[in-house]
């Protein structure tokens, strides 16, 4: 069966809190931090299962921010790779399509890094860290 790509629903945030809360040295993000109040993502799917998850902020520039990607630990199939691939193919297809030119990323799972650079994204040599401050 194809993968099929939809955008978060309020449905799906205790699915996505369970897959943050079963990842070791991950954490819930607070969800007024994501775009739409935690809606404004797409998950991808295959025969009904939830694999993947990735969150879109669409900013005032050319350029949308892909975050927060999570994937389903209890999914099984050999295939999570794919399934994270065709997420952010298909955010990148999303966003061109609104008019966005770029698009950015903030990473620090050495998989997705080198799955980013497989699908062209520049990897920056330097590593750089990510400054939250609660207002």
């Amino acid at each position: 069966m194809e993968f099929k790509i939809r955008e978060l629903n309020n449905n799906d945030w205790g699915m996505l809190n369970d897959w943050w809360d079963a990842w070791p040295k991950w954490q819930s993000p607070p969800k007024d931090i994501l775009p739409e109040n935690g809606n404004g993502g797409l998950v991808v799917e295959k025969d009904g299962t939830s694999i993947v998850a990735g969150f879109v902020y669409l900013t005032n520039s050319k350029t949308a921010l892909l975050e927060w990607i999570i994937s389903n630990p209890k999914y099984r199939d050999n295939d999570r790779e794919d399934a994270i691939r065709h997420l952010i193919k298909s955010s990148e297809d999303i966003v061109k399509a609104m008019g966005f030119k770029y698009m950015f990323t903030m990473l620090q799972h050495k998989g997705l890094i080198e799955t980013h650079r497989d699908l062209g994204w520049h990897v920056d040599k330097k590593p750089s860290h990510e400054l939250i401050k609660t207002l």
